[in-house]
């Protein structure tokens, strides 16, 4: 759950940056959110990694998600086109997300044995 949740921050983080890019082009006192939306997404999408999160799902999921809600918010912020065309390419880059995603589990249905945080040690070994 605290995967999800720091992941979901991570996306969020880094929309808001995108959106604010644009704004900033006219006022660049946005920049200061752009720079700062952008290395918390980064510090977020690292503390998942550092969780166990394999990285092409954390990544795939951070990207898919966020070229997703980017198109929508520029739609509905800035104005943008959403024409069919980029519907389906959303849609294709969230179903390419999810048979990434969906790799990851063991044959049989079962997820993947959970990763040990990265900078831990299992008992026992030395």
């Amino acid at each position: 759950m605290l995967r999800r949740s720091l992941l979901g921050a991570a996306v969020a983080c880094e929309v808001v940056a995108s959106l604010s890019l644009k704004a900033a082009l006219e006022n660049p006192a946005w920049y200061v959110l752009v720079g700062t939306g952008y290395a918390a997404a980064f510090t977020l999408l690292a503390a998942v990694l550092r969780l166990g999160t394999p990285l092409g799902v954390a990544y795939g999921v951070w990207a898919a998600l966020g070229v997703t809600l980017t198109a929508l918010g520029a739609a509905a912020v800035h104005g943008e086109a959403l024409t069919p065309l980029m519907l389906a390419g959303i849609v294709l880059v969230v179903a390419g997300v999810l048979c990434v995603e969906l790799g990851t589990a063991r044959p049989g249905g079962a997820p993947e044995q959970e990763r040990q945080p990265v900078g831990s040690a299992r008992r026992g070994d030395a």
